[in-house]
Order: C-alpha cells, then structure tokens, then sequence
C-alpha cells in the first residue's frame, strides 16, 4: 500500500493531499529515511511523522484498504 494512502486509512494524516504534502516536504521518514508518497509500506516498518514541533513514531501492524474510524488506532501501534 502506498504511504500516502496508508496514512489517510489509518487516520494518522486526516486527508490524502494532506499526506502527500508533507512527504514532499520531508517531514516523515520510513525506517529512518525520507519517504516518497509512492513509497509501498509493509507490515513492520517504522513511521516517523512530523508535526511541528511533535514527532510521532509508529509501527505498521497491518494493511487494510478500508477502516472504520473508531477501529483504525489497529492498524499502527505508538513507540
């Protein structure tokens, strides 16, 4: 699945475009180096996510196209 894409499902970034952005920006890293939007993500790999002055940092536990809101916190886990 692609960055961008995994983003937006897991909730994580609220919109695609938004998501987009801030890969071209630079602003998150995937196993400790700058993503692209197209990057494909697999299940274990480590998402860094800046915002401001927060660094967010998860582990991806699982791919799925579609989520419900309240069930999308399964998809990544906090570290």
């Amino acid at each position: 699945m692609r960055l961008d894409k995994y983003l937006k499902v897991s909730r994580l970034i609220k919109r695609r475009p938004v998501a987009n952005e801030a890969c071209d920006s630079g602003r998150i890293t995937v196993n400790g180096k700058t993503a692209k939007a197209s990057l494909n993500v697999k299940i274990g790999d480590i998402i860094e996510i800046g915002f401001g002055d927060k660094q967010v940092k998860v582990e991806v536990l699982s791919l799925e196209e579609t989520y419900k809101k309240d069930e999308a916190k399964e998809l990544y886990r906090l570290l």
